[in-house]
């Protein structure tokens, strides 16, 4: 008789410990679709203000000093091209700690 509470004391744990287990990973993947949509919005300004930016100041160049070239098409891909390394290193970083904390778990 001693034999079957214990049991069923372990087994109510078991089902306890599951249920949370469960609660936790559903509230995780809900805070991770708010975290998407947030990260998605950062690498959008991190791409866009430098880039806009490397017009502005192209912008500011081309009325300044004349060229052959146009200073503002060679700033805007620069900025652009900042943008992107800048947004693949977020990402990257993002994604490193990600993978940390899953194994962590």
């Amino acid at each position: 008789m001693e034999g079957d509470i214990q049991n069923d004391e372990n087994s109510f744990g078991k089902e306890v410990g599951e249920k949370e287990k469960r609660k936790l990973q559903a509230q995780k993947q809900k805070d991770s679709a708010w975290l998407g949509l947030g990260m998605f919005g950062m690498i959008g300004w991190s791409v866009v203000v430098p880039t806009l930016l490397g017009a502005a100041l192209g912008m500011k160049l081309d009325k300044e000093y004349h060229q052959s070239f146009s200073w503002t098409l060679t700033f805007l891909i620069t900025g652009l091209f900042i943008g992107c390394v800048i947004a693949w290193h977020w990402v990257s970083k993002e994604h490193q700690k990600m993978n940390k904390e899953e194994t962590d778990e």
